[in-house]
């Protein structure tokens, strides 16, 4: 099913955004290029596999930002045990603050409804002007599945996609799929060896007490242990 978007809906979500300074200003000299990376995920939690690859794609590719976007009601975790877009949105923006080329962006979070990368990227696609590229950044593993989500001849004509992947990941599967999609996928691999990294692997080490220091920027940890996220045992657990 193709969902598109009124022009008066695209006018009021862009006035918001614009007036909260959620989304960059981006695309004001139509004599230049600007290349604006989106780095989607559920972020439960940030971790620093997530800003490794948005800073290897800030300098490979050559953007200009990246925005940082926790998902709202991620479509393929509708099932799981999710922590609150709130909580989710802190994690990023503490994690983000110190970097002048990221930002934390609420748009996905404030959205009612599930959420769906098609539905993201068509809107700030017709928020943006021509002159602003964007790129999709997320994992390879979510690039393999990519041609099954929902509207993928949106996400295909919105954006340029970016899988970042581990060190010795076989990407066979997702190259496969591509090229057999009948859209028009335009993808760039890079290899990141922080994305051995997960944030299920971080969730498991909060249950077990364990610390997250190196593998998730201090203020997350500060923040999961005070606001009790993932299990945390108070008196054991160890930023």
């Amino acid at each position: 099913m193709v969902v598109t978007f009124a022009e008066e809906e695209v006018d009021r979500v862009a006035e918001g955004v614009v007036a909260e300074g959620d989304l960059p200003l981006l695309g004001q000299d139509p004599h230049a290029t600007y290349r604006l990376g989106i780095m989607g995920g559920t972020f439960d939690p940030i971790h620093n596999g997530h800003l490794v690859a948005a800073e290897q794609a800030l300098g490979d590719l050559g953007l200009d930002v990246v925005v940082f976007m926790p998902a709202g009601r991620p479509a393929f975790k509708l099932d799981k045990n999710v922590s609150s877009g709130e909580d989710r949105d802190t994690m990023t923006l503490l994690a983000t603050s110190d970097n002048p080329h990221f930002l934390a962006s609420r748009f996905e979070v404030d959205r009612e409804g599930v959420t769906y990368t098609a539905d993201t990227l068509e809107l700030m696609r017709r928020m943006y002007p021509d002159n602003v590229e964007l790129y999709f950044i997320t994992g390879a593993d979510a690039i393999a599945d990519i041609v099954h989500w929902r509207d993928a001849d949106r996400v295909a004509s919105c954006a340029r996609l970016v899988g970042a992947t581990r060190p010795g990941y076989d990407l066979d599967h997702a190259r496969a799929n591509i090229a057999a999609s009948p859209f028009a996928f335009d993808v760039t691999y890079l290899e990141v060896p922080a994305l051995a990294i997960s944030s299920s692997y971080l969730r498991d080490r909060v249950r077990a007490g364990q610390s997250l220091r190196y593998l998730t920027p201090e203020p997350v940890s500060g923040y999961i242990q005070k606001h009790g996220l993932y299990g945390v045992r108070h008196g054991r657990y160890e930023s």
